[in-house]
């Protein structure tokens, strides 16, 4: 019994950990290739202006310059997180429902 509760507690966590990142992936070739009608035009303009900077000649600016840069892009990336894509889990909200698939199994 504990190796089938400890199996369930390593499948269930790996499924929240890992299709984060394969969706984040996904949503990410989704908005540059193929569905441009899907995309918001100013969400189209961020992500034109992070590829522009990463785009850019780094080694020219001053350390100001480059500071100035890196919280632009924190900016952009908080604003496209913040649009609602994606379902976020809190720690909490985890283990309640790990507790609760034992439980019921």
């Amino acid at each position: 019994m504990k190796k089938f509760t400890l199996y369930t507690m390593l499948v269930i966590a790996s499924l929240t950990l890992l299709p984060n990142q394969s969706i984040a992936a996904e949503k990410n070739s989704t908005i540059i290739s193929n569905n441009p009608k899907e995309v918001p035009a100013d969400v189209k303009i961020m992500l034109l202006r992070l590829d522009e900077i990463k785009a850019m000649d780094k080694s020219e600016l001053n350390a100001s310059e480059k500071k100035v840069l890196r919280k632009e892009v924190r900016a952009i990336k908080s604003t496209l997180r913040s649009t609602g894509n994606g379902i976020y889990l809190s720690v909490g909200a985890i283990i309640i429902i790990i507790l609760l698939l034992i439980l019921l199994l």
